[in-house]
């Protein structure tokens, strides 16, 4: 019987960071006997049949860290020819490790993000392999990354054809309120793109990212953008599939590293992407990047995307998705898992 035991956060197809995570375990759900999931907290009835959760939430850090290793000892008993797979968060692969591999059971990390920590360097000393969308997806040199793609499950998003709005452009940037995401590039190359206008959807989940939204109403306010940029409040994440079939275009500026889901998630619903950071260059051809500094370049790449026809669009929109669900899909990504595991 092959278990694999998968660790995270949330269970919860609404959640508006970790949604992505319930497509994920169903991908695996289908390729293994059982999953069994550890998390801090879980929505009922949202997995298959051969998957069972655990929850080990707690008031207090001390509290969830006991019970996590209490749910987790008991669903160590009689693993074999399965794994550990430890979702984004490096703790959870540090507190398992110890335990796990004195069982002869490979613990994987599953981590994508810009930024390095001293947990993280432990997590990956301890893992057995760390799985990431991309070799550089992983902020510390190691040869125990295996690049698996992000896991986008294509059903959720459909494939929206271009229809075109006369002579705007509709570009739309989601995500966080934060100074990685570049934001204040997007708005100042809009600025400079007459035909160009520009929808914001994200979360100000800190002091410094309310700060920085404020910052960008006063960029907005300056360059006299107030009828073509809209700076609005975070979406459901459910919302997200209709509100890319209402674009003409999506831009991302997040630094380098971590590539964000979005960009994989408008690229499966047929709608063309700009983006700067790197780690896109097997999804986006050279036409559709841009220096993370240069608003003036991603101006260019605007001017450029708006002299196509729709038909023109309507082919860029397909060769993306195609490009996502050969090599980023959820059922992809549960093979990935699955080989760096060492699990036929």
């Amino acid at each position: 019987m092959t278990r694999v035991v998968f660790i995270t956060q949330q269970v919860d197809p609404g959640h508006p960071a970790l949604a992505a995570t319930v497509p994920k375990i169903r991908a695996l759900a289908a390729l293994v006997d059982e999953v069994v999931v550890l998390a801090d907290g879980a929505v009922e009835g949202v997995l298959p049949a051969n998957c069972r959760v655990r929850t080990f939430g707690s008031r207090t850090k001390v509290g969830r860290g006991a019970r996590f290793e209490v749910a987790l000892m008991r669903e160590l008993r009689g693993l074999r020819g399965g794994a550990v797979v430890a979702h984004m968060c490096p703790i959870y692969a540090v507190l398992a490790a110890p335990i796990v591999r004195l069982r002869s059971v490979p613990v994987l990390l599953w981590f994508t993000h810009w930024k390095a920590s001293r947990l993280l360097r432990l997590a990956e000393r301890l893992s057995t392999a760390v799985v990431s969308v991309d070799a550089r997806s992983f902020p510390l040199d190691s040869g125990k990354v295996r690049a698996i793609g992000h896991g986008i499950e294509l059903a959720e998003f459909p494939c929206a054809a271009a229809t075109g709005n006369g002579d705007a452009l509709r570009l739309l940037a989601l995500g966080r309120y934060s100074r990685a995401k570049g934001l204040d590039a997007i708005v100042r190359a809009v600025a400079d793109v007459g035909e160009a206008r520009l929808d914001v959807h994200g979360p100000a989940l800190s002091v410094d990212e309310r700060a920085h939204r404020s910052e960008l109403d006063r960029l907005v306010a300056e360059l006299g953008l107030g009828e073509r940029v809209r700076l609005g409040d975070a979406v459901p994440r459910s919302f997200v599939p209709e509100l890319l079939t209402k674009t003409d275009a999506l831009v991302n500026n997040m630094r380098a590293g971590a590539p964000d889901k979005v960009v994989y998630e408008a690229a499966a619903s047929c709608v063309p992407v700009l983006a700067s950071n790197p780690v896109f260059d097997t999804l986006l051809d050279a036409g559709q990047r841009f220096d993370r500094d240069s608003s003036t370049e991603l101006a260019e790449r605007i001017r450029a995307l708006a002299a196509l026809s729709p038909d023109e669009r309507t082919a860029l929109g397909r060769t993306l998705r195609a490009r996502v669900q050969e090599s980023h899909s959820v059922e992809s990504w549960a093979r990935g898992v699955l080989d760096a595991a060492g699990i036929a």
